[in-house]
């Protein structure tokens, strides 16, 4: 009988460690040059990667089995090889807002919070008719990005065009992307991921602008010896410290000042880069009130007085500056944030809990319509661009899809973190 019993003892801890060490073989690596399997954000706009049984949470950290996050993908009755999709949809009308989607073959499971949804996994016919099984990207697409609030799933060369509302699908023809592997909705933009290489692309038409494809670990892994710069730009992406100062030019860049640096992220390939100002500005030295773009200058202002720049690589003052802030745009500095929309010629000016208009083609510039904050009354910095109006606070900051919702409006939007929503720091 003791024979028997330690046979059997010995059985079960050897099924044990044969579980354990099938939970922790080749446990992946993402700055190898994985092909992710699918790739959407979480609830809270964390960055999720999925790789066979594994998960990547942010864009670095090492991977974690997914059962401890979602066990029913991944459970001793079925276990998984691998997601074919994820997305989180996000429509604030939708009863399913803010649910994150897993597509495995032909099912589909829909989670909330990290609760499985009462009556998943559903088969994916049920839930998004027209779709068919075994999918490999999936992608929301939000208006105005698409003409409807939409799912953009890929199987191949075949794209299909998920109507949320009507449930109508559209078949599209995306003629200069490759087939993608996984998809991915983030600040805005679209990524179609191809091996461990991604391309940005353009939802409605398929279309790849810029030099793409790109490798993966230089964007979005954050692997260590990809670039010499990883350090500053890593600690000024990720500072929960406030910005200073704020804008996006006419070509989609975005600078953002801090103390005595600044960070700047191309509008054509997201890629970011930091520097100190007097390297860059070296007039103005550091430490920058406000900015904003217009008609390629950049209009810096540090006290009294304010600095103009052409925007060029290297960024140079222009004759006859610095001049006052009170000369330039009829107003005593110091300036707490300022921003031009997109085809205007009026600079929005804020100065503590008023805001005041300053029409550029007119001459002498002069600071008119002084109008009360309704809503927020201490402003960090400010932008405009054509999403909409981006107001700091802190390291938080709200969007208002109008000037006139921003300064009149009567409820506060959804906050967002700058770190993460602007500068796609994890955390």
């Amino acid at each position: 009988m003791k024979i028997l019993l330690s046979a059997v003892l010995c059985l079960c801890l050897a099924s044990a460690w044969a579980d354990h060490d099938d939970d922790h073989a080749d446990v992946p690596d993402r700055c190898l040059g994985l092909e992710m399997d699918a790739v959407t954000v979480s609830e809270e706009g964390m960055p999720f990667f999925f790789k066979g049984r594994y998960l990547f949470k942010g864009f670095h950290g090492k991977a974690e089995l997914l059962k401890g996050s979602f066990p029913e993908l991944d459970d001793a009755d079925h276990p998984l090889e691998h997601l074919d999709a994820a997305f989180r949809m996000h429509y604030e009308n939708a009863s399913d807002h803010d649910h994150l989607y897993f597509f495995v073959d032909n099912k589909v499971y829909a989670y909330y919070k990290h609760k499985l949804e009462e009556g998943f996994p559903k088969l994916i016919s049920q839930v998004f008719p027209g779709i068919p099984d075994h999918v490999d990207a999936a992608v929301v697409c939000p208006e105005p990005d698409c003409e409807e609030n939409e799912v953009i799933f890929f199987k191949e060369h075949e794209i299909y065009h998920f109507h949320v509302g009507n449930q109508a699908v559209e078949h599209r023809e995306f003629k200069t992307m490759p087939n993608c592997t996984s998809a991915f909705r983030y600040m805005e933009h679209y990524y179609c991921f191809h091996g461990h290489q991604f391309s940005k692309f353009d939802p409605k038409t398929g279309e790849v602008h810029g030099r793409y494809p790109k490798e993966a670990r230089d964007f979005f892994m954050r692997c260590s010896n990809y670039s010499e710069e990883t350090d500053i730009v890593e600690r000024e992406r990720c500072s929960h410290v406030h910005l200073d100062a704020i804008t996006s030019d006419d070509v989609g860049n975005l600078y953002a000042f801090r103390g005595h640096h600044f960070l700047q992220r191309d509008g054509n390939n997201d890629t970011v880069k930091a520097d100190t100002i007097e390297a860059s500005f070296k007039e103005l030295h550091s430490e920058v009130d406000a900015v904003f773009s217009y008609e390629d200058h950049l209009y810096m202002m540090k006290d009294n007085i304010l600095y103009v720049y052409k925007v060029s690589e290297p960024h140079t003052l222009v004759e006859g500056y610095p001049k006052a802030v009170k000369d330039v745009l009829g107003l005593e500095g110091p300036i707490d944030a300022a921003f031009v929309c997109q085809d205007d010629h009026v600079a929005h000016v804020i100065k503590g809990d008023h805001i005041y208009d300053v029409d550029l083609k007119k001459s002498p510039h002069e600071a008119t319509n002084e109008r009360p904050l309704s809503l927020i009354k201490k402003v960090d910095a400010a932008m405009c661009d054509p999403h909409g109006v981006r107001v700091i606070v802190g390291n938080h900051f709200y969007h208002f899809n109008t000037v006139e919702l921003f300064v009149a409006g009567r409820s506060i939007p959804e906050q967002h973190r700058v770190s993460m929503d602007l500068f796609g720091c994890d955390h």
